[in-house]
Order: C-alpha cells, then sequence, then structure tokens
C-alpha cells in the first residue's frame, strides 16, 4: 500500500467577483485518516451535469483560454456581468469540484470498519472526487462487489439513485406512470430500464432522431421528438395511453415545462364526462432538477390542478428516511452491470480536463458524450 501518500492533485473551479473563471490544479495535503476514515485514491469520477455547474459557473466555454502546461495548465474564462449575480455564494472562494467517484482504500484508520476496506475497492459522494485522493469516513463509502472496478462503480450514486428516486416519488405521490425529458441520457437509459423492469410506463422526450432510436434500441414504447411537426399531438397521445401526470424535466428552461402540462390537462380533459371552466381535477406535476436549458422557465398554467417544483436527490433521500434509502443503495449494486451500467467516450487524467479541446466537448453536456476522469492516470 502507498502507505507514505501525503500530497496530491486536486482540481479546482474559482469565480472571481472581477467576472473571471479560473481552473487549476492545486497540490494539496493529505492528512492521515481518524480512527473512522479511509484515504481513497481516486481511479474513477464521471464529469455529470451536476459538476459541470459547479466547475464551469456561468462561464462561457467559447471564451476559455489556457496559460501554462501539464499540471501547472490554468484554465480561464469570462462570466457575463448578468449571470455573476447568482453566482453570488460562490464569488472570489476556490472550490473542489466532483460529485461521485470510485478507487481503492489505500490507507486506512484504526477502527474495524476502517481497516476492513483496506486494499478495496469503494464507490464515494460527497464532492472533492477529482484530485487524487480522497479522505473519507469508512461508513460514507459504498463497498462493491468483487472484481467491480473502479469504472463500473464510479457512476453508482447520482444517476441511479435519481432515476430510482424518480419512479419512487411517482408512487408516493399517488401517479402511475411518468415522463422525462432529456431522456436518452446515461440517466434515461437506466429509467427505461428501470421502468421496464418494475412495469412502469415512462414517455420519454427526446429532440433528435438519433435519440429517438438510442431510445427503441433499448426497448422504449413512448418517445416523442420535440423537432417533429405533431410534437404535441404525439406527447398528448403518449399520455393518454400512459396515463402519465408526473414529469422530470432536466431542461429547466424555456416553454417544454408547461407544453408537458398542457399536454397531461389535454389527456385528462378528454376523459372527463362533464364539462368544468375549471378544468381537470386531475393533479399535474413537473419537477425540474437540471439546468441544461440557462433561458428562464416559460409557462401559461393549463386549469388549476397543477405543479410545478424543484427535485434533488439528497433532499429526496433525506425525507424517505436512512432505511428506505438504503434499499435503494442496495438494489444500484444488485443491478451494477445491468440496469445502472454507466457507459464513457473518453478516459481523462486531471490534466487533460484542463485541455481546451476535451473542456469544450464535455461542457457540450452531448447525448452519448460522457467523459470520465481518472486523476491518477498520468499527463
Amino acid at each position: 500500500m502507498t502507505a507514505d501518500i501525503t500530497t496530491g492533485l486536486e482540481l479546482r473551479s474559482l469565480i472571481k467577483s472581477s467576472g473571471e473563471l479560473e481552473i487549476s490544479l492545486q497540490q494539496v495535503t493529505i492528512p492521515a485518516p481518524g480512527p473512522d476514515e479511509i484515504v481513497v485514491r481516486v481511479e474513477a469520477s464521471p464529469i455529470n451535469p451536476s459538476d459541470l455547474g459547479l466547475l464551469l459557473g456561468a462561464a462561457d466555454p467559447a471564451t476559455a483560454k489556457v496559460t501554462g502546461s501539464g499540471a501547472s495548465a490554468v484554465v480561464t474564462a469570462r462570466v457575463a456581468e448578468a449571470n455573476l449575480k447568482a453566482m453570488g455564494g460562490r464569488l472570489d472562494e476556490s472550490m473542489a469540484v466532483g460529485n461521485e467517484g470510485a478507487g481503492t482504500v489505500v490507507k486506512a484508520g484504526s477502527s474495524e470498519a476502517a481497516q476492513a476496506l483496506l486494499g478495496k475497492t469503494v464507490a464515494m459522494i460527497g464532492g472533492a472526487m477529482y484530485a487524487q485522493y480522497r479522505v473519507i469516513k469508512a461508513k460514507e463509502v459504498l463497498l462493491l462487489p468483487d472484481g467491480t472496478t473502479a469504472e463500473a462503480g464510479a457512476s453508482c450514486f447520482v444517476n441511479p439513485l435519481t432515476s430510482l428516486g424518480m419512479t419512487e416519488t411517482m408512487r408516493r405521490e399517488g401517479h402511475k406512470a411518468l415522463v422525462h425529458t432529456a431522456a436518452a441520457s446515461n440517466l434515461g437509459q437506466m429509467l427505461n430500464k428501470i421502468c421496464q423492469k418494475d412495469g412502469i410506463d415512462l414517455v420519454n422526450i427526446v429532440r433528435s432522431e438519433a435519440q429517438e432510436k438510442i431510445l427503441r434500441d433499448i426497448g422504449a414504447k413512448y418517445v416523442v421528438n420535440t423537432t417533429a411537426p405533431g410534437f404535441f399531438e404525439d406527447l398528448v397521445a403518449a399520455l393518454e395511453a400512459t396515463g402519465a401526470t408526473i414529469a422530470f424535466d432536466a431542461t429547466g428552461g424555456g416553454k417544454l415545462q408547461g407544453q408537458i402540462l398542457h399536454a397531461m390537462e389535454a389527456a385528462a380533459v378528454k376523459a372527463m364526462k362533464v364539462y368544468s371552466r375549471y378544468g381537470s381535477t386531475t393533479h399535474k406535476q413537473v419537477y425540474v432538477y437540471g439546468r441544461l436549458e440557462p433561458r428562464p422557465i416559460e409557462l401559461s398554467p393549463p386549469g388549476m390542478a397543477w405543479g410545478m417544483g424543484g427535485w434533488l436527490l439528497f433532499p429526496f433521500l433525506q425525507k424517505i428516511g436512512k432505511d428506505d434509502a438504503a434499499k435503494l443503495r442496495a438494489r444500484v449494486v444488485a443491478e451494477l452491470k445491468t440496469t445502472f451500467a454507466s457507459h464513457y467516450t473518453k478516459t481523462i487524467s486531471l490534466q487533460d480536463v484542463l485541455n481546451l479541446d476535451n473542456l469544450r466537448a464535455y461542457a457540450k453536456r452531448a447525448t452519448g458524450e460522457k467523459y470520465l476522469i481518472n486523476p491518477n492516470l498520468p499527463g
């Protein structure tokens, strides 16, 4: 074991009050683990949309420039003055990046629980994962089954638990089917597999024929394309067929959320036997869980029985309690190589994160182009 490690590289993101984003690598001290802690050599950490929100903030990737090279490279980009206010809580504070990851336990504290993990491959969540080493409490990691690689376990928290959280929210709130936008993503494909396995009807909303094919090839039954001339009519037909009255939206801007609510209302009104000027009494709910589209939401409410709100994974897990959250995690581990398998376009080093070609590629958040960071790859 590399018991003598005392320092390691860590990726940091800083937005200055002057309106400049700065991304760099810093050499940081790796403290000795406490009795209940372990040190993990991070070998895989995905770049999720939620990571990009912290890594890039509101900066425009098109303005990015790089100075220096290797571990000394520094990327800078401009944040428009109009967007700077939204970044107020983090201005002039260097922040560690990376929500989740996996790797090998190389040092362990004196407790029995910590020592039992020495040499094991574990998955983690909790920030600061774009780093060569991560100190974390032993009870906070997920022990991966023997033979599971760090790459296979790197994405076993955010996307799997979010997709499971969607179906669990659907059940708890009394809905029988659901709608998902940006549906051909890694998360969307997981959600399709869950729904097929659990017998839940799912309406997938995509924005291209290529994305339609991705989903139909894995067995999706209801796929509607926002770029098709008959999108709204297709959506209403899918909602009539499924009875879906809850949606999870990853775009977070524009008119799509309102279109979904209006389509749900149109489907509900068709089933009404008596006219009401207030519209249907069927409750229709849209939860926004991502901000792929930075524009404000444009909404003209359909009738009176509707709702819109934000949905985040960690508050949801706290709400359902430790026991039910543990059941969801256990399912992820059991189906890690099937339902919750993730696929990556490219594996890059920490230094590669600062390469402008790579940055502009992963900043696009393009479907089918998911990047994985191995912080211990040579630059």
